[in-house]
């Protein structure tokens, strides 16, 4: 997948981004087994977008309001260290984990889907919605992927944001 065409200037600045998991990092649909297991189904290419943000210095976090061992082991499997599962407010956990690594919300970005995300998208700098995210979502954030949750839309934040940062070091 290319950077995209049209990059966002609110992208260059983030050094912290965060990411819902259902509808953003998954396709938004819940699977369970006859025993009731969950699972999910999760893109290599955001995976792969993903550990370019970590090269270039990028912090990743994942914080969503299920818990699901499947994401335990996705966080696992892409080295990011900042997992908060169960969270009722992701504006407050943000907010935390934004003190502990001494950033501002003009060095944040986030990436949700659906409206409990809207109170973190909209306090971060950058803030971005999977093209089937909730319309009022779409509306709100910075930056819409062409691809949906789950296909492609975390590689599209991913690619944007990074080609952002060498446009601007060019600049």
């Amino acid at each position: 997948m290319s950077a995209p065409a049209c990059t966002n200037p609110r992208a260059a600045c983030v050094k912290l981004m965060a990411f819902d998991i259902d509808g953003v990092m998954t396709d938004g649909k819940l699977y369970y087994t006859e025993d009731g297991r969950e699972l999910k189904a999760f893109n290599t290419l955001d995976g792969q977008g993903l550990r370019f943000l970590q090269q270039a210095g990028v912090e990743l976090a994942i914080i969503t309001g299920r818990v699901s061992g499947a994401v335990t082991a996705r966080a696992k499997n892409l080295d990011i260290r900042h997992l908060f599962q169960g969270v009722a407010d992701k504006h407050a956990c943000m907010s935390a984990l934004l003190a502990e690594l001494r950033l501002d919300w003009s060095e944040a970005g986030y990436m949700g889907d659906d409206v409990v995300d809207l109170p973190t998208m909209q306090a971060c700098a950058f803030s971005a919605a999977p093209d089937n995210a909730h319309p009022t979502v779409r509306a709100r954030a910075n930056f819409v992927s062409a691809s949906r949750g789950g296909e492609g839309a975390v590689r599209e934040v991913c690619d944007l944001i990074l080609a952002t940062r060498q446009e601007t070091r060019h600049d």
